[in-house]
């Protein structure tokens, strides 16, 4: 274990509830170690459904693109607590990471506080201390009451596609969803927004209009396309003509069309766009494994790991792999207990010819296999239970050495596929 694990599991021992969605604590956490949230480079905050991530490591290789230096917070993390921070470009390092762990810990002075909320804190340290031109905020669940949700003049907002998920914290409705979504946006301050359900819609324009945020929508104030195999964006500053983005799938001509929307909002030129649309790297979101044991054991399959885990990912992962060349596709599945497995799974019963269920290793949330296997048969894919991964993926090749292998499912489950085989 390293000193930043040992931390952070003391950390974990602060608060019962994992999820608590108010702002007090963090405000006073801040207050102890001097608010540092006042004084990071200017803010661009990240909230909605689907796509937050996509869109932010979008808009960060726009910047970098035209040499900016730029902080990054983000969750959760695959492999390593350390993914969720990136200062001035880089992963924070192992040694700085414990020092500013141990810092807010003692400053925290043992009151109760959320795992989230002080390691939150912890990255407004290490990017108040660190020079770079901008900082990405990525929610980390809902909006109004996340922990990141303390800038009072973020330089610009922006909501990605509002759907159903933790509705126990958020609401039933993709209404009540999206109130709670539309909790980033400040007064005055502009709003990106891409593609939305009517009723999501509805509200960020209700909110938009009652703080006088400028809103910058899809489909009214800009417009993205495939064309000819390219990616056409346009705005009331005119066209743009881009190769398609690098992450795969339909769904991402959105989240490009986001961060191009943004990044011209904010004056960067062509090259950040194109930038954005080609350097763009983030892990999980359909990643082809290459490396790892899982590959020496499949050397003739293609093996894909996908992170997403509700029925609007399912269904861009459907699109996804329907674009794709014909091949069978073998899903790997495993979900967590609070998921909604078998809307997640409707989608991809169209486009997989069978389903191995697993439980994800060390994982208590974990959705038992059977009960996996269960909902799979429910929505018509053929399904059954493995012990593991190694064992579901022995058996497909076993059968179909050059089967398409798509291991998805739960970020978490994502996460020991890539600290084996990252």
């Amino acid at each position: 274990m390293t000193s930043s694990d040992a931390i952070l599991a003391r950390m974990m021992a602060l608060h019962p509830k994992v999820i608590d969605l108010t702002l007090d604590r963090m405000w006073r956490c801040l207050d102890a170690v001097g608010r540092p949230h006042l004084s990071v480079p200017p803010v661009i905050h990240l909230a909605g459904t689907n796509g937050k991530g996509s869109t932010q490591a979008m808009i960060r290789a726009g910047m970098e693109a035209e040499g900016k230096a730029v902080h990054a917070y983000t969750s959760p993390h695959l492999a390593r607590f350390h993914e969720r921070i990136r200062v001035a470009g880089d992963i924070i390092d192992e040694t700085r990471l414990s020092q500013l762990l141990d810092e807010v810990y003692e400053a925290n002075g043992g009151e109760t506080i959320t795992y989230f909320e002080i390691t939150t804190v912890a990255a407004f340290l290490a990017f108040a201390r660190s020079t770079a031109d901008w900082t990405l905020l990525e929610v980390g669940l809902g909006g109004r009451h996340d922990a990141t949700n303390v800038i009072d003049t973020p330089e610009l907002t922006i909501i990605t596609k509002v759907d159903l998920d933790h509705q126990q914290f958020l609401g039933e409705t993709i209404t009540e969803i999206a109130r709670e979504k539309a909790g980033i946006i400040k007064r005055g301050v502009p709003v990106v927004t891409g593609p939305q359900h009517d009723d999501a819609l509805a509200v960020i324009e209700h909110e938009a209009a009652r703080l006088g945020a400028p809103l910058i929508a899809f489909g009214q104030h800009w417009h993205v396309f495939e064309e000819r195999g390219r990616m056409v964006f346009q705005d009331d500053n005119g066209l743009v003509d881009l190769p398609l983005p690098n992450l795969r799938g339909p769904h991402q001509l959105a989240n490009a069309g986001m961060a191009i929307a943004a990044l011209r909002h904010l004056g960067f030129g062509e090259q950040a766009c194109e930038g954005a649309v080609t350097g763009a790297e983030w892990p999980a979101r359909m990643q082809r494994l290459t490396r790892g044991p899982l590959s020496e054991a499949a050397p003739e399959a293609e093996l894909w790991l996908d992170g997403g885990h509700n029925p609007a990912a399912g269904a861009a992962l459907a699109e996804t792999l329907a674009e794709m060349p014909n091949r069978p596709t073998h899903m790997i599945c495993g979900m967590l207990s609070t998921k909604d497995v078998a809307g997640y799974l409707a989608p991809l019963a169209k486009t997989a010819v069978a389903l191995h269920a697993v439980a994800i290793p060390g994982e208590s949330a974990t959705l038992p296999a059977d009960v996996t296997r269960d909902a799979a048969l429910g929505v018509g894919l053929s399904a059954s239970v493995a012990a593991s991964v190694e064992d579901a993926l022995a058996a497909i090749v076993k059968q179909d050495p050059t089967a398409r292998v798509l291991i998805c499912g739960s970020l978490y489950l994502a996460g020991v596929i890539l600290r084996e085989n990252g």
